[in-house]
């Protein structure tokens, strides 16, 4: 076994040491799932033939009676443990939501039995405190000396407060220059902790924002043509998300396609070449585009000037714009190099 495993190993059977009621040791290790599987104060009762009241009595009885015994130094594995956290917390931020703490500490395969041992040590450890999972706060667990789950929950929801003020995603830097903090790092920690933040590619923002959180095909398709700024082809973009990082990335060449058909983000600007919509490109055929540049103009315009806005927006060849310029039905050439609308 692991030596860091050993360690945590011996502090949590050394913690259940203390509880002498075989009933007791039930609902610990049930409720935190010391086995793997965390179980409710229903379940647990339902067992146990009892309450769901008198199993949260007895489940605080005994974290109680856990945190004194830790305060008197009554578990003595306990201390190489505490040790252990507070090493790779302090690497961390100080603070980290447990999952990442223990694939940190287990390594990036850490089982759910690990994540919960952590978890249950760091709940009556002296030098340790936890942010209890909820709605808006990922499981935690920070150094006591940096602040308990108020000042954590403090810190987290102040760097919600900033994104959303903000109106769009920041690196860590830019939260850096508007908070105080000793290091960027620390700030990756508290942010990790909120479930209403998401990052992607250095940028952290709102969870609900696809920009930081793409959750269709349609938002990671323009994930990648934001970081890429420039036009791709959509067999390309299929590319990129197969090599990227995202959640349920295998997708084929031709359901992107059908995406990008169907967005408006999204502008078809030459042969299977897609743009954003915001980078300026607008949506139409080449005689189209050419109609809105002389109308924009007011007056006849050169042709070398209507092929240099037409390439502007589209990814065509300049044999193609000059073809389009010969229908008369839409232009009318009105000297040997200026035309106007027909």
């Amino acid at each position: 076994m692991d030596q860091n495993a050993e360690i945590l190993k011996k502090a949590i059977s050394g913690s259940l040491k203390i509880i002498e009621q075989d009933r007791e040791k039930e609902i610990i290790t049930r409720r935190f799932g010391l086995n793997g599987n965390k179980e409710t104060l229903e379940q647990i009762g339902e067992m146990l033939s009892i309450t769901r009241e008198r199993v949260r009595q007895l489940e605080k009885a005994i974290l109680i009676r856990l945190r004194i015994s830790a305060e008197e130094n009554q578990i003595p594995e306990l201390a190489a443990a505490e040790k252990l956290i507070i090493r790779n917390l302090t690497e961390m931020g100080r603070v980290a939501k447990i999952s990442d703490l223990a694939d940190k500490i287990y390594g990036s395969d850490s089982a759910a039995s690990d994540k919960t041992g952590i978890y249950f040590i760091a709940t009556f450890a002296k030098s340790l405190t936890v942010v209890e999972e909820n709605d808006k706060y990922n499981a935690a667990v920070g150094i006591a000396d940096y602040g308990d789950d108020k000042t954590i929950r403090a810190k987290v929801d102040e760097i919600v407060k900033t994104i959303k003020e903000n109106k769009k995603p920041m690196t860590l830097d830019e939260l850096d220059n508007k908070l105080d903090y000793e290091h960027p790092d620390h700030i990756k920690a508290i942010a990790s902790i909120s479930k209403l933040l998401a990052s992607l590619n250095g940028l952290w923002g709102l969870a609900k924002w696809p920009s930081v959180n793409p959750k269709n095909i349609r938002d990671k398709i323009f994930v990648i043509l934001e970081t890429r700024k420039e036009p791709m082809h959509f067999s390309e973009i299929a590319k990129e998300i197969a090599d990227s990082n995202f959640k349920r990335k295998n997708v084929t060449v031709q359901a992107i396609h059908n995406e990008l058909i169907k967005d408006p983000r999204f502008v078809l600007i030459g042969r299977g070449i897609y743009a954003l919509s915001s980078w300026g490109y607008k949506k139409g055929t080449i005689s189209e585009i050419i109609v809105s540049i002389i109308e924009k103009a007011g007056e006849p315009i050169t042709r070398e000037e209507i092929v240099k806005q037409v390439l502007k927006v589209r990814k065509v060849k300049e044999t193609t714009v000059l073809l389009n310029l010969q229908n008369k039905k839409l232009f009318k050439k009105v000297d040997k190099n200026l035309y106007t609308l027909a």
